[in-house]
């Protein structure tokens, strides 16, 4: 067996968008990001991973990082620094694409949903761990670090069986003239013109919605679907809302759209959006939004369509490895003394 590898990402931009300054969003400062980084590399230890490969960023957690190491055990650490920075999504889909390339069997992402989505897009089929650390964290599930670091440490050591413990989800694909983009959570057609300041959070011009999950205690978009026909995220279908203005509506849904954030939402009907069915968007002229960021400017009468495929990233599935690690005893050993029954 060759030498035990695993990736991190930390993105140090995640829970800083407008939604900051129009909501009651927390923020992640990088200190506290670069705490959750070496929080991973003690567990890393534990399980023995060999050797982390550690994004660089403009923002100061690598450095933070490796200025603090210490001397408690850990993998050996080395930065994905191999070209120039851009402060941009390239970053982390250049540190994973290195991340992949050398071998790791496990890549942990802290971001929020456009971290998680950029993370999916590049790690092909190596297991991914998204812990929340961004604005919106429909995607990333909140996870103390060490143990998110435990569970990714023995997925990269094979201590666990890795198909027992991740899961395929499903993506969104969305398709225009001169790009492809895909969601892990939601699509969303806006009347908007233009692109702006990305993070959406005025759900009033929206007036078209697709999930591929709802979960009633979820955050963003997907929460309208959420309190109104809810779908779980090992269902291989989604949901399609058709949205409008709430004075007309036949359901008016109060949506937690953003933190501190919780809006009147139209919605003229809904239905099942099934895998493989190309769904044509109306969304000649106006934008279209990726996990609740405006992403794709349309011009005029320029026609974009929507599928669910089951592709995406394999995902790690924290509770079911931590399960495993107690049901094998991997966490664990007995005393000299032996067992004593309580």
């Amino acid at each position: 067996m060759g030498e035990i590898v695993a990736g991190i990402v930390a993105n140090p931009a995640s829970g800083q968008d407008i939604r900051r300054l129009v909501t009651q969003a927390s923020a992640v400062p990088a200190e506290e990001k670069a705490r959750m980084v070496r929080r991973l590399l003690a567990a890393f230890a534990v399980t023995g991973v060999e050797r982390v490969l550690l994004s660089s960023d403009l923002g100061g957690i690598s450095a933070a990082v490796l200025r603090d190491l210490g001397q408690e055990p850990r993998p050996d650490v080395e930065l994905c620094d191999h070209g120039p920075l851009t402060g941009t999504a390239l970053d982390t889909a250049n540190a994973v694409h290195r991340m992949v390339d050398a071998g790791a069997g496990v890549i942990v992402c802290l971001g929020g949903d456009g971290t998680a989505r950029v993370a999916a897009k590049a790690c092909g089929d190596v297991p991914l761990l998204a812990v929340s650390t961004g604005t919106n964290n429909a995607f990333p599930q909140a996870r103390e670090a060490t143990v998110a670091g435990l569970a990714a440490g023995m997925i990269a050591t094979g201590q666990v069986d890795v198909d027992l413990v991740t899961q395929r989800v499903s993506i969104l694909e969305v398709v225009t003239k001169n790009r492809r983009e895909i969601a892990l959570v939601d699509v969303a057609v806006s009347m908007s013109k233009h692109v702006g300041a990305k993070a959406v959070w005025d759900p009033s011009a929206l007036t078209e919605l697709y999930c591929t999950f709802a979960e009633p205690d979820g955050i963003g978009l997907s929460s309208i679907a959420g309190q109104l026909c809810p779908s779980p995220r090992s269902s291989a279908e989604g949901v399609a809302l058709q949205l409008g203005p709430v004075d007309t509506a036949a359901y008016v849904v109060q949506a937690p759209i953003a933190p501190g954030l919780v809006r009147p939402v139209g919605v003229r009907g809904w239905g099942v959006l099934r895998p493989g069915v190309r769904v044509d968007l109306a969304a000649g002229g106006g934008v279209i939004a990726v996990d609740g960021e405006r992403e794709l400017e349309l011009m005029n009468g320029e026609g974009a369509y929507v599928e669910l495929r089951p592709d995406g990233p394999w995902c790690v599935d924290v509770r079911a490895v931590m399960a495993e690690a107690a049901t094998q005893g991997l966490l664990r050993r007995t005393s000299e003394r032996g067992p004593r029954v309580c």
